[in-house]
């Protein structure tokens, strides 16, 4: 690999909290050795609008607690474009830039995947609060997103006590239910639907029927956004067989609060550690990689690997849930 004098840096997809933690990391690393950092913002879109700005160590002052991404965001992938590919490139080269981090989910990731194949210095940093990127145990985002969750369905309990009722709550979660899987372990759910898992919407109807037998004074389900049957047409099941279950039931959608919010301490740690690894990567001459953590180790993923194997849901997990909830 060429020596590198200008690195760039984007957020792309939907943010998570530690996006700013990580960007400042990847900057003052870059600082570090003598390269020029800059930013893309709106990701994808961003680079195809050729909307590139250098960032100094000021640039990133005070924005390690921030939530969001002080450099924007968006869905835009690039590579789904006639001459997307082209144009990025392009516009990189334009700007004198000799490398890419990409901080983002697994489209972004592919998208990093698709640059570094064209022959452009490319690595990728996993941010999504889904947590459904294998090559590392945690993803940008998803510890402060699980609190957040975890805040939410303690409240909700409260309710449900006092009114007697059954609760559905929906959490993010199209792709993965890893997030409402953990959301509902840690907060004493009595059942967890997740798309990974089919089940029937009669027998969510007997789990809260057996709630309600067994003398229980509420009753949450923690439903993920992707699950199916969805979460909607599981609350109008259950209050159409009211009588039979014995809970009315109200649904809950968390969104995109869940996304929001200042970084709590881990997310804070990890997204740096993730930042300034994706910079030492590129300074050892390497790329087309992820940077990970798995068992407290920083680890390297190639892309072509992390973009072709979601992350799984350990069934173990999903019987903790079961079982804990009788």
């Amino acid at each position: 690999m060429d020596r590198i004098r200008r690195v760039a840096v984007t957020t792309s997809g939907n943010d998570s909290p530690g996006f700013n933690a990580c960007i400042r990391a990847v900057v003052r690393m870059a600082l570090h050795y003598g390269w020029e950092p800059w930013g893309i913002r709106t990701g994808f879109a961003g680079l195809l609008a050729g909307d590139l700005m250098v960032l100094n160590s000021r640039s990133v002052s005070h924005i390690i607690g921030e939530g969001g991404t002080f450099l924007g965001t968006s869905m835009e992938r690039g590579i789904d474009r006639p001459h997307g590919l082209r144009d990025m490139l392009r516009n990189l080269n334009e700007a004198g830039i000799d490398a890419l981090v990409v901080i983002g989910d697994l489209e972004a990731l592919r998208t990093a995947k698709a640059l570094d194949e064209a022959g452009f210095p490319t690595v990728g940093v996993p941010g999504t609060i889904e947590n459904d990127i294998c090559g590392t145990d945690f993803t940008i985002g998803f510890d402060t997103a699980l609190n957040t969750a975890l805040d939410a369905l303690d409240r909700i309990r409260d309710t449900a006590t006092a009114q007697e009722r059954a609760f559905l709550i929906e959490m993010v979660g199209e792709h993965s239910g890893h997030l409402a899987l953990m959301a509902g372990i840690a907060g004493g759910a009595e059942q967890v639907c997740i798309p990974e898992v089919p089940f029937t919407l009669e027998h969510v109807a007997e789990e809260v029927a057996d709630a309600y037998v067994r003398g229980k004074k509420h009753c949450v389900i923690v439903v993920a956004s992707g699950a199916r049957p969805p979460a909607a047409d599981i609350a109008e099941y259950l209050n159409a067989n009211r009588e039979r279950t014995g809970f009315e039931v109200r649904l809950t959608v968390l969104g995109d609060i869940q996304r929001g919010g200042a970084p709590m301490a881990y997310d804070r740690f990890l997204a740096t550690r993730l930042g300034a690894a994706a910079i030492q990567a590129l300074h050892s001459g390497v790329s087309g990689l992820m940077v990970g953590l798995l068992d407290g180790e920083l680890v390297n993923s190639p892309l072509a690997e992390v973009t072709e194997c979601p992350r799984e849901i350990d069934p173990a997990y999903y019987e903790l849930s079961e079982l804990l909830a009788r």
